[in-house]
């Protein structure tokens, strides 16, 4: 049997929300007490590159993948699907009409004179990682951190050109993967240098050689750019192997010997170049102190 939706009288309804309001700065305070610390000690977090996001194929997962320079390895971190969208769109620089989402907070921290200092993923609890943004807040001396969860933060970091730092056992952890491309559309960074396919129609419109193979350069940043990389580069070689997609390329990079800088060799403007990068995650511009939201 159905029965009639419950209708509450206009007086009924407005003592609920006088309580509910009433309710809601205890509610506040009980939100500000969950507040968390660090999960670690912030001197033994290291940093990492976000490199690209996609799906774990066994799982079907979403997941970004960030680049460990001083192991070399490439550390799965599981995040949401909305997330991985809006840190995609970033990596891709594709404009929106109305900000979205992770676009407001940034503009709020700009409106608010606020810095992104640095993204965290500070810890593993029973499968879930652990994320803090670090803010810098004018007329404070010491960086505010507030809770989030990592999928977020690094959506916010790839707007903000902010560092990555991770714990030593998110590092560690041993979580197998299998990469898939989140669509037909690969991206990829690393070096500071973010890559994608060089399909036909671009090596049309850039004037790219057909009989080299090789990923295109959509963006450099940092000593890529100092070495004169640029947008529109085809990237040839990657330590003597050819990058036949940005994954070949990331993998390339992964294999720089120990305490050496990763050789590349790029065509540009009709002509070929080599050069030497330091496999270190790059500072990027006007990063050193803060990067401004």
């Amino acid at each position: 049997m159905c029965r009639d939706p419950i209708r509450l009288h206009p007086r009924n309804l407005l003592r609920r929300l006088v309580l509910l309001l009433s309710l809601a700065p205890g509610l506040l305070v009980a939100s500000a007490a969950e507040a968390r610390d660090l999960a670690v000690d912030p001197d033994t977090l290291l940093p990492v590159e976000l490199a690209t996001v996609g799906v774990d194929s066994q799982t079907g997962r979403p997941i970004a993948l960030l680049r460990d320079p001083e192991s070399a390895d490439v550390v799965p971190i599981v995040i949401g699907t909305d997330q991985a969208r809006a840190i995609l769109m970033a990596m891709q620089e594709v404009d929106v009409p109305r900000p979205m989402t992770h676009d407001l907070m940034v503009n709020l921290m700009r409106d608010l004179d606020a810095e992104l200092e640095r993204v965290v993923v500070d810890g593993l609890e029973d499968g879930t990682y652990l994320g803090m943004l670090e803010l810098r807040v004018p007329g404070e001396d010491e960086p505010r951190r507030i809770d989030a969860r990592p999928s977020d933060a690094l959506a916010l970091a790839v707007r903000t050109g902010s560092s990555i730092a991770v714990a030593p056992e998110v590092l560690d952890a041993d979580r197998p993967f299998d990469f898939q491309a989140p669509g037909d559309e690969e991206i990829v960074t690393a070096l500071g240098i973010t890559v994608i396919e060089a399909r036909e129609d671009l090596r049309e419109a850039l004037g790219l050689p057909d009989d080299e193979a090789g990923v295109l350069v959509s963006r450099a940043e940092s000593e890529a750019a100092r070495a004169g990389l640029e947008q529109g580069a085809l990237i040839v070689e990657v330590n003597g192997r050819t990058p036949e997609t940005p994954i070949d390329f990331l993998e390339a990079v992964g294999a720089t010997p120990d305490g050496e800088e990763a050789e590349l060799r790029y065509w540009l403007d009709g002509e070929t170049h080599d050069i030497t990068l330091p496999t270190d995650v790059p500072v990027l511009p006007d990063s050193d102190d803060a990067i401004q939201a």
